[in-house]
């Protein structure tokens, strides 16, 4: 039986191809989604959309409330930062940064990666086309990794957890191609972080931005559905 591994899926491109590549690997996939108070829910629509597509051996949704906290555009009553109001991606740290979100999901990871007897966590994060987001760097990564080992018992144990991050050097247009190469389906990914109910994008947020410069620069038809041209 192929070893099982808990891959994030948040319903967007990056999350799709990892799992992909985790099956590749030989993993036995089991896909991770986080309904934590984002602006809307059609992500989460298409990350089960994704794992079932891609052959994940089950897909399980956990409920955390971050916006009962609130701090971000995602989660609260700030406005989300476009091209049309001067944004511009990778100055500063953007509104839309969750705080902790990464650091929380990975540890939902991690809890539900040792009931099931798994020692591997897969994430999309990337740092190389990304908003700025702390919790995408590699330092976070090598951070949250020994955090798994000195946390839990399977690590006290002698277990040792890996958590996987394959697009952290890619460029969104290598993510593309990866995708492409794995048979992934990016038309039933949203992207977006005001997408409509039918997953629609706003095209000017900078995960619509980023996203569509990585299928341009890869030269691959752009299947995204937006609201408007």
């Amino acid at each position: 039986m192929n070893k099982p591994a808990v891959v994030l899926v948040s319903g967007g491109m990056d999350s799709a191809v990892v799992l992909a590549i985790a099956r590749e690997a030989g993993f036995a996939p089991h896909a991770l989604s986080v309904r934590y108070g984002q602006r809307h829910t059609s992500e989460l629509d298409a990350a089960a959309r994704v794992a079932q597509a891609l052959g994940a051996v089950v897909h399980k949704t956990v409920n955390v409330d971050l916006r009962s906290i609130g701090g971000s555009a995602l989660t609260d009553d700030i406005d989300v930062p476009t091209d049309a109001d001067g944004h511009v991606i990778g100055q500063g740290i953007p509104s839309t940064y969750v705080p902790a979100r990464n650091t929380i999901m990975l540890s939902v990871a991690l809890g539900w990666a040792e009931v099931l007897g798994s020692t591997d966590l897969f994430c999309g994060v990337n740092a190389v086309d990304y908003s700025g987001y702390p919790d995408c760097r590699p330092e976070f990564i090598a951070g949250f990794e020994a955090l798994a080992n000195l946390a839990t018992k399977a690590g006290v144990e002698g277990s040792r957890f890996r958590v996987h991050a394959p697009l952290m050097r890619m460029s969104k247009a290598d993510i593309a191609r990866e995708g492409l190469r794995l048979g992934v389906d990016f038309s039933q990914t949203v992207s977006c972080y005001q997408a409509d109910a039918d997953g629609r994008a706003c095209g000017h947020c900078d995960a619509c931005r980023l996203r569509a410069q990585g299928f341009a620069d890869a030269g691959i038809q752009d299947p995204t559905r937006y609201l408007r041209p």
